[in-house]
Formats: structure tokens, sequence, C-alpha cells
């Protein structure tokens, strides 16, 4: 979920269809991190778990962008500070869990890896598919297109570390794929955090707006 960072404010998300899709998205993101993280328990896949919890922080970061859509500045700057330390937990976990399977490394089933992330990637895909339209949004609408578009991408990352593990019959390549979810993870969480502290800030009485 990298790049979630804040843009010109344009639609804010209140329209009766996008809040539709947004469902929809919702509960994408809820299912694949069941399968996922059943199968990368199957698989003995550190990364697979990891984007099992990156589809976990979407679905509740998505809740959370639905549930604030029309709120004020500091309802909605509470909810992206809710958003960044979840993040910021979920990264911690990975990162921790990836560090110590870096000493008992297994060999993960690379076919289940592959098969599933394949199944994840086709999820993102419909829910950039869904989200495209409103891609240019105000912050709290171009985050979950962000997110969206950057998972695809980290499922691609899981199918490359599929083929290292199958190519090598190593599980490092699943670990480094780990720790590089978890580090966009930690950054992610970063970036949103600093924002909604401005934005928070900014509109405090007797707060300056920040533009940068």
């Amino acid at each position: 979920m990298a790049g979630c960072c804040g843009h010109e404010a344009r639609f804010d998300g209140v329209s009766a269809d996008y809040k539709r899709r947004l469902w929809i998205v919702i509960a994408l993101n809820a299912g694949m991190f069941g399968v996922e993280m059943t199968a990368g328990h199957l698989a003995q896949s550190q990364a697979l778990q990891a984007d099992a919890l990156d589809f976990f922080g979407d679905a509740l970061t998505y809740g959370i962008s639905l549930a604030v859509i029309g709120a004020s500045i500091r309802v909605r700057s509470t909810a992206a500070l809710a958003k960044g330390v979840s993040l910021l937990l979920m990264g911690l976990w990975v990162f921790g869990s990836t560090v110590y399977q870096v000493f008992p490394v297994g060999v993960p089933t690379a076919q289940i890896m592959g098969v599933v992330g394949f199944l994840a990637l086709l999820t993102n895909l419909i829910s950039v598919a869904l989200l495209v339209a409103y891609k240019d949004g105000d912050a709290n609408v171009r985050s979950v297109w962000l997110c969206s578009r950057n998972d695809a991408i980290g499922n691609i990352a899981v199918m490359l570390a599929a083929l290292g593990v199958w190519g090598m019959s190593s599980g490092w390549p699943d670990l480094i794929v780990a720790g590089i979810m978890a580090g966009l993870f930690l950054s992610s969480a970063s970036q949103i955090i600093r924002q909604a502290w401005r934005e928070r800030a900014a509109h405090l009485p007797g707060g300056i707006v920040d533009r940068g």
C-alpha cells in the first residue's frame, strides 16, 4: 500500500456509485485475506502471508475511507491516523516474522504461491478497474486507488518470488519479497501518519496550513 499520499482535493467520494464500487472492493479484499492467509500457512510462504495482511489492511482502510466520506477534516485526519497506525503494526509483524524465518529457512510450496499469487493479482486488477474512474479524487479517494494499483504490483512480486523458489529450490526469494513488502507497509504508514498530523494541525485554531 505504498504511495498513499495526499493530492489536491477534487471528488470527495459522495456518490452512490462510488460507494457501491467501494463495497465490492472491500468484499474482494476481505475474501482474499482469508484465501491467502490459509494458502500462506499451507505453502509455508511468508510472502503470501504478508500479502494476505496487505489485503486485510486494504479492507480495513477502504472501510474507514467509506465511513468518513463527507465528514469533517478533523474526523478524516483522525481516520487517517488510525490507518497509519494499523499499517505500522502490520509492517512490524511482517518484518519480525520474516526475520524469525531467516534462520530456520524452509522451501515454500512454489505451486501454491504461484496459483494464489495469480488469483490475488486478478482480484486487484478487478479492484483497479472498478476504481479507475475515480482515481483523481481527494486524498481519501485517491489513496484507495493508489493502494489498489500498488497492490497489483505487489502481487506480481509474489509471483516472481514463487518463480524464484521453484527455480532455486530455496526459500530466500520468498523471504526477500516478504521483507520488501514489510518495508512498503512501514513506508506507507509513515507517509499517512505525517500527512494526517499536518492536516490535523492545519485545521486546529491558529493552525497554519502546510502546502508542502
